[in-house]
C-alpha cells in the first residue's frame, strides 16, 4: 500500500477512535450531579450503556413499551397503500405495484421493519432476487437486467450487522455500509450467517442526527421512566401481597409459659390458615391481633410517569393507555394523535421506507419505470368509521323528521337550507336527493295514471 493510503487510512482510524472516545465520555457522564459527587443512574439503578437487547427484552415484557412501539406503527400501516402514476389510467407500474403487494403481503412487511428499526438504531429489509443460486452469491451486486423479487424479509439490528463500511471518499456511498453479516432462521429452526451486498438491502434507520446510519432508538429516551413505573406498578403489587395481609401479632397471657407442643400447634393452625382452608384459630394463653393494614394508592405516582412517556414520545397519555376507542379519549387527544401519525406517514414511513424500497423495484426491473413520477396515497386518518358514519346518520334523520313534522318549517328554513346548514350535506347530495324526488314524483305519477294518460305522458314533446 502507498505511504499516502496508509496515512489516510491511519486519519480515518484515529477519527474513529476519537468519536467513540467522545461518546464514551459523554456515556460516562451521564447521571452525575454535584461537580461528580453523585451518581443518579447508580442510585436510583439506570443502566448507561443500553444495547438492543435491553430494548427488545423492556418491548417484550413491558405493556408501555410494547405500547410506546406499536401503536404508531399499528396506526401509520393501517388501511390501503396506494401508489399511483397517474389518475387518467391504470399503468403497468401501477399493476405491477399491485400484484406485489398481493402476493408479498407488503403491508405487512413495511409494519414489521417499522417495529424492528424503532427497537435498535436500525432495521433492513432483505430483498430475495432471483440471482441467487448460491447463499454465496448474496455477497454479490445485484446482476444487471430486470429482476423477479421472491420474498422480502425484515431484520432487526442484532440479526442484520454492518461487516464492511464503503470508506472510499469519492464514492456516492461514502460512510454507509457496504456489505451486511446477516443471522437468517432456517425452517428447522437453525441459523445461518451470510455476508449480503448493500444492493440487496433496504436500509431502515430510526430517528437521525448526524449518524446517517444509526439511528435513535425509540425506548431510548424513555428507558428510565419505563423502570421507574415497573418500580411503582411492581412495588405496589409486592406492597399489596404484603400489606394487605400483613399479619399477626401474638400476645402471650402473663404467667402462661408456652411448651415445644402449643408453639407447634399454634405454627400448625397459623400455616394452615394462611395457605389452607382454615378460617379459624384455637389456641391457649396467646391472642392474636391482627395488623393493620398498609396500602396506598399508586395511581397518582403512574400517572406522573405516564405524562412524562406522553411528552417525551409525543403519544397522548389515553392513546398510550389504551383508551383510545372508548368515551375516554378526547377529541383533542384524537386529533393530536392522528396529526402525529399523518406526520409520521409523511416524514418517516413514506420516505425512509416506502419510497427507497419502491425506487430499488423499479431499479432492477421488478417494477416497470414510471413515465414522470409516482405519489402515495395513504388511507384518510380522519375517515369515519363505520360505527361514527351509523350515529351520523342516526342523528341527521332524527333532525329531518322533526323539521318535517313542524308545520311551516319549509316555508321559515327551505329545505336547500336545511340541507346543508343543518344536515352538513355537500351540492351532490343535496341534488341527488332532489333528483330521487323528482325521480319518485314521476313514479308515483304513472303509477296512478289512467292509459290514456300514460300514452299522453310518454308522447315526445313537439315544442320546439
Amino acid at each position: 500500500m502507498p505511504r499516502t493510503s496508509k496515512v489516510k487510512a491511519l486519519e480515518e482510524r484515529i477519527n474513529t477512535l476519537s468519536a467513540i472516545v467522545g461518546r464514551a465520555n459523554l456515556l460516562a457522564r451521564l447521571g452525575f450531579s454535584y461537580g461528580g459527587e453523585r451518581d443518579i443512574y447508580n442510585a436510583l439503578g439506570y443502566p448507561k450503556n443500553l444495547t438492543f437487547n435491553d430494548y427488545y427484552a423492556q418491548y417484550k415484557r413491558q405493556d408501555i413499551a410494547k405500547a410506546i412501539i406499536d401503536r404508531p406503527v399499528s396506526a401509520t400501516w393501517r388501511g390501503k397503500i396506494s401508489v399511483i402514476e397517474t389518475e387518467e389510467r391504470y399503468t403497468a407500474f401501477e399493476e405491477g405495484w399491485d400484484k406485489l403487494d398481493k402476493q408479498l403481503n407488503l403491508r405487512a412487511k413495511f409494519a414489521r421493519v417499522d417495529r424492528l428499526a424503532g427497537l435498535g438504531h436500525y432495521g433492513v429489509l432483505l430483498l430475495g432476487l432471483d440471482d441467487v443460486k448460491a447463499v454465496t452469491d448474496m455477497a454479490n451486486p445485484v446482476r444487471s437486467g430486470k429482476r423477479q423479487l421472491k420474498y422480502v424479509k425484515p431484520l432487526s439490528e442484532a440479526s442484520a450487522k454492518i461487516q464492511e463500511w464503503d470508506n472510499n471518499p469519492n464514492s456516492e456511498r461514502y460512510g454507509f455500509p457496504q456489505i451486511y453479516q446477516l443471522t437468517l432462521e432456517l425452517s428447522d429452526s437453525s441459523t445461518i450467517t451470510v455476508n449480503v451486498h448493500h444492493s440487496r438491502i433496504v436500509h431502515i434507520p430510526g430517528q437521525l442526527l448526524e449518524d446517517e446510519v444509526n439511528g435513535l432508538p425509540r425506548l431510548e429516551a424513555v428507558f428510565n421512566r419505563l423502570l421507574d413505573l415497573e418500580k411503582i406498578v411492581g412495588g405496589s403489587a409486592e406492597m399489596f401481597w404484603r400489606g394487605a395481609r400483613p399479619g399477626f401479632q401474638g400476645i402471650v397471657s402473663e404467667g402462661y409459659n408456652m411448651t415445644d407442643e402449643d408453639i407447634d400447634e399454634l405454627q400448625k393452625q397459623l400455616d394452615e390458615y394462611e395457605h389452607g382452608l382454615r378460617r379459624f384459630l384455637i389456641n391457649r394463653g396467646v391472642s392474636l391481633d391482627a395488623l393493620a393494614q398498609q396500602v396506598s394508592d399508586p395511581r397518582n405516582h403512574v400517572d406522573v410517569q405516564l405524562q412524562m412517556i406522553s411528552a417525551i414520545t409525543g403519544i397522548p397519555r389515553r392513546i398510550l393507555t389504551g383508551s383510545e376507542r372508548g368515551e375516554l379519549a378526547s377529541t383533542e387527544d384524537r386529533n393530536t394523535w392522528l396529526s402525529m401519525i399523518q406526520e409520521r406517514r409523511e416524514e418517516y414511513a413514506e420516505p425512509v421506507i416506502l419510497k427507497p424500497f419502491i425506487d430499488k423495484c423499479i431499479e432492477f426491473g421488478i417494477l416497470a419505470k414510471p413515465q414522470t413520477d409516482y405519489t402515495v396515497q395513504w388511507t384518510d386518518l380522519w375517515a369515519a368509521s363505520e360505527k361514527e358514519l351509523a350515529d351520523i346518520g342516526q342523528i341527521r334523520a332524527s333532525a329531518l323528521k322533526d323539521y318535517l313534522m313542524v308545520p311551516g318549517a319549509m316555508d321559515v328554513i327551505p329545505p336547500d337550507i336545511f340541507y346543508e346548514k343543518f344536515l352538513g350535506l355537500g351540492k351532490d347530495q343535496i341534488d341527488l336527493i332532489k333528483e330521487m324526488q323528482l325521480k319518485g314524483i314521476d313514479e308515483d305519477i304513472r303509477g296512478s295514471a289512467t292509459e290514456e294518460e300514460e300514452d299522453l305522458l310518454n308522447e315526445p314533446s313537439n315544442a320546439e
